[in-house]
């Protein structure tokens, strides 16, 4: 076997220069390769100093999909004729919200260049997203690899997989003990809305306000037990080395229903049963229920069919950790975490439906369980950098999580920049979250301005955006003072209705046209001085 010799090494940072090692070293191989010492083929200059690769894939780099309240088919409308990563990343949920252990541009890459092969992981975007990435990653096959540039080793050896720091990503969650629930509303309220607080001192586990905090939950024991008895099948049979009651309790979602399922139960039915069956498997809705078949449904629907537990579990879908805004600040109580969790049930047909990790946190886990956990780093949601940056903050309902963070991490160090906190919900007698300690910090002069929306105590339904109106000029004076400007909460209306009135009062209040008003926005956003945390 001949031993290959190493080229010889190029250095181009020198060793004295103000740089990490590891820096020194990147920064060496990128100019390297970006002016093609090392064989390649160099990169060339844009007209804005910015590095492009001659021959690219044609994409400008703009993604005007990028938008959560936007529908599926629009999306890819605007992706059409896009390279397919591009493509891959309009069919994402467009939220940035790393449940998937990505945002959404390097999620899509990642299957482009397939070094993820798992399609399922968008939480957001269930199943249309899962469909389409399908339909796009047969693309995938068919589209002819990039010729390797002159002089370029035929295939780079893959760089060796880094297994990130112990609860710091869903592929290595850490343990946390949870210690209490706390119930938020009062009275005749129509939510149920917990203030959930974990220890982490034994994982040594830390956060900075902004960042998220994944759950691993399980499924419900009740509904676990009704499906394995519409499989006929015993709950100790044993399924990847656990019991199938264990496997379907920790290891699989339960809702919705995935076209594998259907597939599978095409397979062993007949007749009529197995060309609906096919038709649920390819995202058809031959009887107008598609939307609200779980597992448990779909079995009931096709009565009688009982898929082996073994073929039944490989089925279905993993169980994806879910992700919540970190309601408390690592600087005012280590080692201690909160979140401000809905639980969310609803009712279809006759049957009670149960949001897996809201109920797991509301009512099933008990006080000094164990549970797996991850910290997801925020992407461009935190506090300003300068301590004295005036902030606004828009939080209705559950979205008031991180910035009751901000506000705790603000006492806690001692920030001296104002704070504005705007947060409404259906009724001030019920739904008022954290009232005595909100008032406490409005009092102590720590929240500067409080600004409340409730849109059931009148006759007619008064939102946050709607009190931001009222205040548009103060709102406007912050703003031209350098205030930064956070969203957090519902993406499909709030969010966009909240940035519609701010351009308004842009618009009326800083004298500018819509239009400016827009560009305005759309410049904080690049700044960094509007931020969003939807879901």
């Amino acid at each position: 076997m001949t031993q290959m010799t190493a080229p010889p090494k190029i250095e181009i940072i020198p060793a004295n220069a103000p740089f990490s090692e590891g820096q020194r070293l990147w920064l060496n191989g990128f100019l390297v390769g970006m002016l093609g010492l090392d064989g390649s083929t160099p990169l060339l200059p844009a007209e804005n100093g910015a590095m492009l690769a001659p021959q690219g894939d044609g994409d400008d780099g703009e993604a005007p999909w990028h938008d959560p309240a936007m529908p599926i088919a629009d999306r890819m409308k605007l992706a059409e004729g896009r390279p397919l990563r591009r493509r891959m990343m309009a069919a994402m949920a467009q939220q940035d919200c790393g449940q998937c252990g990505y945002n959404c541009a390097d999620y899509s890459d990642s299957i482009a260049n397939k070094s993820e092969a798992r399609l399922n992981l968008c939480a957001p975007g269930g199943k249309e997203t899962a469909r389409m990435l399908k339909v796009l990653f047969e693309e995938l096959d068919k589209t002819p690899a990039a010729k390797p540039a002159a002089g370029a080793a035929a295939s780079a050896p893959a760089a060796p997989e880094v297994k990130a720091e112990l609860g710091r990503a869903r592929e290595n969650p850490a343990e946390a003990t949870f210690l209490s629930r706390r119930l938020l509303n009062k009275g005749a309220s129509e939510k149920e809305t917990y203030h959930i607080e974990f220890d982490l001192s034994a994982s040594k586990l830390d956060y900075v306000v902004g960042d998220s905090f994944g759950v691993f939950a399980r499924n419900d024991v009740g509904l676990v037990d009704q499906i394995i008895a519409l499989l006929g099948a015993s709950h100790t049979i044993k399924v990847n080395g656990k019991t199938l009651r264990e496997a379907l309790i920790e290891d699989v979602s339960l809702s919705p229903a995935p076209d594998k399922l259907f597939e599978l139960i095409s397979f062993i039915t007949g007749g009529a049963q197995r060309e609906k069956a096919r038709a649920l498997a390819q995202g058809e809705d031959p009887d107008g229920d598609a939307a609200t078949l779980d597992v448990m449904a779909a079995l009931q629907k096709f009565s009688g069919t009982r898929p082996h537990p073994e073929a039944f579990v490989e089925a279905l879908e993993p169980l994806q950790p879910r992700l919540y805004s970190i309601s408390s600040s690592h600087n005012a109580t280590p080692g201690k975490l909160s979140l401000t969790v809905d639980s969310v049930r609803y009712v279809i047909g006759k049957r009670k439906r149960l949001g897996v990790a809201s109920t797991f946190l509301g009512e099933r886990i008990n006080e000094g369980d164990k549970l797996k956990v991850y910290v997801q780093k925020a992407h461009g949601f935190g506090l300003p950098q300068d301590p004295k940056t005036p902030v606004i903050m828009i939080g209705p309902g559950t979205g008031i999580a991180p910035f009751r963070a901000f506000l705790l991490d603000r006492k806690a160090t001692g920030a001296p920049g104002k704070n504005w906190l705007f947060f409404g919900h259906q009724r001030s007698d019920c739904d008022f979250f954290y009232q005595e300690e909100l008032n406490a910090m409005k009092t102590s002069g720590l929240l500067t301005r409080l600004s409340l929306a409730w849109s059931r105590d009148g006759e007619k339904k008064f939102y946050v955006q709607d009190r931001m109106r009222e205040v548009g000029r103060e709102l406007w004076t912050w703003l031209a003072e350098g205030a930064h400007f956070y969203i957090c909460g519902d993406a499909k209306r709030m969010a966009k209705d909240v940035e519609r009135a701010l351009v308004d009062i842009v618009a009326q209040f800083g004298a500018r046209s819509t239009d400016e008003a827009v560009s305005f926005v759309a410049e904080l956003k690049k700044k960094g001085r509007f931020q969003a945390d939807v879901y």
